[in-house]
């Protein structure tokens, strides 16, 4: 039995291809841009695609709790680089609001990531996460809402929509909002710039239009549930997708922890069933 489990190991390992590129100072180069990504040690089960905040790099997410939390469940990590030169933040990602150009439009860009990924690694199959921190995760709002069929579950963290607000989204998804009461750079309520040309969206007006997609008639969240610093909202009894709201006390970040509940909930094992 243990030859067996051995050889059957040896073989899954061998499945993986040799990667070229994917690492912290060699990031996979497509037309449209650059990537970083790691491979478990096993055959893959899925994707883990993780959007840095404005300014950061996709190589600096390959040592984060998401990663690690990714691997050792079986999927492959995906850290792709915003590039936009002419903005504020070089490293950024084309977040859709009022008043805002771009240098590359990233709804693109994220499935021509994940086409070359595919390819390199010879996995076809398996299930998406879509996750991403402050703009990274006003993208994956954007991507939810305008192409939800990237992604099978999607979660942002510290970022949501920006104005104008989309009136409407294309179909129902399940996503996971995490956002910070402190917290000052995005807060709950959002904030304007340059003398209101530019304005952070509201995160409840974006759980609002969410709500209305995924046909949750009833408005409030089906269950409320608390875990010491941590507040849960559960709107799990709409028509379709499932969306769920984590508080933490803290500021512009993520609560410990954050990355094994995303991935509890991305599997299906639910959150906090208290209360």
């Amino acid at each position: 039995m243990i030859r067996l489990i051995a050889s059957c190991l040896a073989f899954c390992l061998m499945s993986l291809p040799a990667l070229a590129c994917g690492g912290r100072d060699d990031a996979c180069e497509i037309p449209s841009g650059n990537y970083h990504m790691a491979v478990p040690e096993v055959a893959p089960k899925g994707f883990v695609m993780h959007l840095h905040g404005g300014g950061g790099r996709g190589r600096g997410l390959l040592n984060s709790g998401l990663a690690r939390e990714a691997l050792d469940r079986g999927y492959i990590f995906v850290a792709p680089d915003g590039d936009q030169p002419t903005r504020r933040f070089k490293r950024d990602w084309s977040v859709r609001g009022k008043g805002l150009e771009y240098d590359r439009q990233d709804f693109g860009f994220l499935p021509e990531v994940m086409a070359d990924v595919r390819a390199r690694t010879g996995f076809e199959g398996g299930t998406v996460l879509l996750a991403g921190f402050s703009r990274g995760g006003s993208f994956v709002w954007d991507m939810a809402c305008q192409h939800p069929e990237f992604a099978d579950a999607f979660a942002p963290l510290a970022g949501a929509f920006w104005d104008d607000l989309p009136t409407g989204c294309a179909a129902p998804v399940r996503l996971f909002h995490t956002h910070g009461w402190n917290d000052r750079t995005v807060p709950l309520e959002g904030r304007s710039f340059a003398d209101g040309a530019v304005v952070q969206g509201d995160v409840w007006a974006s759980l609002k239009i969410l709500r209305e997609t995924n046909g949750c008639n009833a408005r409030q969240p089906e269950r409320n549930s608390f875990e010491g610093d941590l507040w849960f909202r559960h709107w799990t009894d709409c028509r379709a997708g499932d969306i769920r709201l984590m508080l933490h006390k803290g500021g512009h970040g993520a609560p410990q922890g954050w990355a094994a509940r995303v991935m509890d909930w991305f599997e299906g094992k639910g959150l906090d069933e208290s209360g």
